[in-house]
Order: C-alpha cells, then sequence, then structure tokens
C-alpha cells in the first residue's frame, strides 16, 4: 500500500448484461452502456487540447503544431535562453525554451480543485513544464502555478512538483490546484495551461506533446455516496503484478516497493494494453528481482519533491510514454462509469483510502492506496488487481461493490486515530490507445474525457 501521506501533500478535499472475458489488447464483447438517468450528476469537467487545430489555436511563441497521426506541439525557434537550477541536484544548466498558452477554457462545473495531466515525448536533452492559470468566480486571477516540471528520464532534470504556491485564496499540493476554503463559495471558473519546451542550447532536439488538459471538480464533502445499481458484469485478463514483492528495493524511490502502489498498477495497465519494456531498458535493474518492469515504472513515476511515485499526472505521463498510449487523471461519479469502461474493454486505476474494517477482504488499512478495477461479478461486486498483495498470483481480488464504491467516492472519513481526514473524491487514472476503437471513444465520452 502506499506509505502515509507526505508532509508536502495535503490529503485531497474534494473530493446484468454479460460482457465475454477479453484478453490483452482485444476489445470487449459487450457495447451496452448504462442509460443516462443512471448516471451520478456530473461534477466534473476534464477537457483536453489534443488535435492539430487545437495546436494551431492558443499562442504560440517559439512553438508549432506538427502534424501526423499523432498530432502534437513541438519547438520551433527558441525564444532565448535560461538558466535553470535543479533543486534536487544543485547543478545550474542553460536551456533553450519555447512556449504555447491554451485558449482560456470556461469550465462548466466552477472549481473547487484541479489536476492537469498530459502525455508527451522527452527526448534526451529535453523537458517539458506545465503551469496553470485561473479566473476566479470573483473576477480575480490566480497567479501562474507550476502543475509540474517533467521529463521521462531523470538525466537531464529530476522531474518534480513545486511546493508553497499560493495566493491567499488556492494552493497547489503536489499535482492539485485547490481553493482554500470551499465554504466561503469561491470557485475556479475558468483557466488556461502554459506549457514550456526545453532543449540544450544549440540543437534541434524537441519534446512533442500530444496531449493536455486538466480535471476541474466541484465534489460535495460526503462520508457517504448513493448506491449505484449493479450493471455490467465481466473481467478483462490484466496481468497481475504485487508491489509487496518488491519490498526493499531501490529504497531511493519511496523507501521501496511497500510504497509502489500507483506505479505497480501503472505497470499492469500498460501491459494489457501491450507496453512492453526491452532487455535494454531494464539492464539497470538488478537482474535478480522479479518483475524488473515494476522497479522501473517506480524510478520514472518518481517525483523528486513529494518524494514519492504517487504523483496522479507523473503517472499518466510515464504511461504515456509508451507507444501509442494515453494516459489522463480525472474523477468518475459511480461505479456506472467503470462499468462502462470495463464493458468497452477499458480498466481504470482507482486511488482510495480506508480502514481495514472498511474494506471485506482487504486485510490491511491505507491513508492512499491505488489498485486496478478490471471487472465486476455478477452480484456487481468489483474485481480488482489489488497490488498490496503477498505475490502476483494472490492480485486479483473481490471487493464487495458497496464498501468499494464508498470508500473511492467520499471526500470526508474518519481515519485510524479517529480524526477526521479525507478521500480523493473518485480520482482515477484512464490508460487507453492512442486511437482508440469507436467503443471505447463512445465508453470515454461517457465519463467525460476525449
Amino acid at each position: 500500500m502506499s506509505r502515509a501521506e507526505h508532509p508536502s501533500r495535503r490529503a485531497v478535499l474534494a473530493a446484468a448484461v454479460a460482457v465475454t472475458v477479453v484478453s490483452g489488447a482485444g476489445p470487449a464483447a459487450a457495447d451496452t452502456g448504462a442509460a443516462d438517468s443512471d448516471r451520478a450528476p456530473t461534477l466534473v469537467d476534464y477537457h483536453a487540447w489534443t488535435t492539430y487545430e487545437d495546436w494551431c489555436g492558443g499562442t504560440a511563441k517559439g512553438t508549432r503544431a506538427a502534424p501526423g497521426a499523432r498530432p502534437g506541439l513541438v519547438m520551433g525557434t527558441a525564444l532565448g535562453s535560461v538558466d535553470y537550477t535543479d533543486p534536487h541536484t544543485g547543478r545550474t544548466a542553460s536551456w533553450e525554451y519555447a512556449t504555447w498558452t491554451s485558449p482560456v477554457h470556461k469550465l462548466s462545473v466552477p472549481a473547487t480543485e484541479a489536476i492537469a495531466s498530459w502525455n508527451a515525448h522527452t527526448p534526451a536533452g529535453t523537458w517539458i513544464q506545465v503551469e496553470l492559470r485561473g479566473t476566479y468566480s470573483d473576477g480575480t486571477d490566480t497567479p501562474w502555478y507550476v502543475m509540474g516540471r517533467w521529463a521521462a528520464g531523470d538525466e537531464d532534470i529530476k522531474r518534480t512538483s513545486v511546493d508553497d504556491q499560493k495566493d491567499g485564496k488556492s494552493a497547489v499540493w503536489t499535482d492539485t490546484f485547490a481553493i482554500d476554503d470551499a465554504t466561503t463559495g469561491l470557485r475556479l471558473a475558468s483557466y488556461r495551461l502554459r506549457l514550456t519546451l526545453y532543449r540544450k542550447p544549440g540543437t534541434v532536439l524537441t519534446p512533442t506533446v500530444w496531449r493536455l488538459g486538466a480535471m476541474g471538480s466541484d465534489i460535495p464533502d460526503r462520508f457517504t455516496v448513493p448506491a449505484s445499481t449493479p450493471g455490467l458484469a465481466g473481467e478483462l485478463m490484466v496481468p497481475r503484478y504485487s508491489q509487496e514483492i518488491h519490498t526493499g528495493q531501490y529504497p531511493e524511490y519511496d523507501n521501496g516497493g511497500e510504497a509502489w502502489c500507483s506505479p505497480t498498477s501503472s505497470q499492469m495497465i500498460i501491459e494489457y494494453w501491450g507496453g512492453r519494456l526491452t532487455p535494454e531498458q531494464l539492464a539497470w535493474v538488478d537482474p535478480s528481482y522479479a518483475d524488473p518492469q515494476v522497479d522501473n515504472a517506480a524510478r520514472f513515476t518518481y517525483d523528486y519533491q513529494y518524494n514519492g511515485c504517487g504523483n496522479w499526472p507523473f503517472n499518466a505521463a510515464y504511461a504515456a510514454t509508451y507507444p501509442d498510449l494515453q494516459g489522463v487523471v480525472t474523477r468518475l461519479g459511480s461505479l456506472t462509469d467503470l462499468e462502462t469502461l470495463i464493458a468497452a474493454g477499458v480498466p481504470a486505476i482507482t486511488s482510495q483510502s480506508f480502514l481495514s474494517s472498511e474494506l471485506t477482504g482487504a486485510g490491511y488499512g491505507t491513508a492512499g492506496h491505488l489498485m486496478t478495477v478490471i471487472g465486476f461479478t455478477v452480484d456487481g461486486d468489483v474485481i480488482a488487481n489489488d497490488p498490496n498483495s503477498p505475490s502476483d498470483p494472490a492480485v486479483r481480488r473481490v471487493y464487495k461493490r458497496r464498501e468499494f464504491e464508498n470508500i473511492w467516492l467520499r471526500t470526508k472519513r474518519y481515519n485510524a486515530s479517529g480524526k477526521l481526514s479525507s478521500g480523493t473524491g473518485g480520482v482515477c487514472y484512464l490508460y487507453f490507445p492512442a486511437r482508440p476503437t469507436a467503443r471505447q471513444r463512445t465508453a470515454l465520452a461517457a465519463v467525460g474525457v476525449r
């Protein structure tokens, strides 16, 4: 399971139709979704820029849109150079840079929280920064908040979140923008995202950004959520990996495997979609270790400021470093949404916290834990690959529907000390093909992802 919440990150505030069993990247056999009337009210607005037309919009300064099967944003002529001192190594280096600023997105749901996520290729010698600037419902603006400094590798810079960003009305907690006091009625009404692309001076290297988006939400305070009605039954054949067999390995990455729920879950879904690493890519891992790809995922999702592998956007970005995969961070409204995705062959990674008594069969409690939802029984219970298991074969679990739904979707709870604590309000990672099938596009659109 995840270790206790890091001091630098506040807990997030807001927060039967048969399906034939399918294999890895194959399509699910059912094309049936829940009726709109079965869905929870929309409390989430996820928006992204992904198309050539999207990248031609906005304000480009030294960047340009790149056409192709997977359109993206790349560097053209650099605006100049800037020195960056890496706070985690102390090294100062000069980098050429260029920027792109999105058009203003007006939120359909004025938000108490927002989480950006992105998909990019950053060859050695390049990296990116993602920022968010919003307008509050009172008409004033936020500062430009850094939502992440990111590279796929870790030789040029150490990927990092940025602490101590606030303006008296809101703050950024690792990967999450949050209104300080939602009870005042203040909300984030709109936002823009800004990309800064960096490369070594004198080169023609460039990052390529394929997807840039953010999820805004206004999830009410709640200890319980309404029960959904079981709908679709079926199970996706997702690889099973235990984080626990990696305990003690590479403690420089969040104290080793005992805390690797997020990258372990990510690796399961990546491989479900066919993502594989070469022996050369895994050569750095001790050859005596089983499942070295999990060690790799931990290293390359690690946030050097958060001191952990659980930065949500960094996991989505890592997934998208695999060929033809996309990754987003969003919130869902009910298990009905997950059933819709499973029916289309799309598993999900969910984030939840709970006491050991609140999830029958788990055998543990946690301040924060990621696991994959891979299906539903005929009774509507949740089939999950839970990485907090003693071995790979033991990863598959069945959890009671009502218990799972509540611990995932609630925003308030009492922790093991009896103190008021927070839940994630339905946070999930969704990984899916760069060119999804029509059925997959329909299912993703049904949960607000396009």
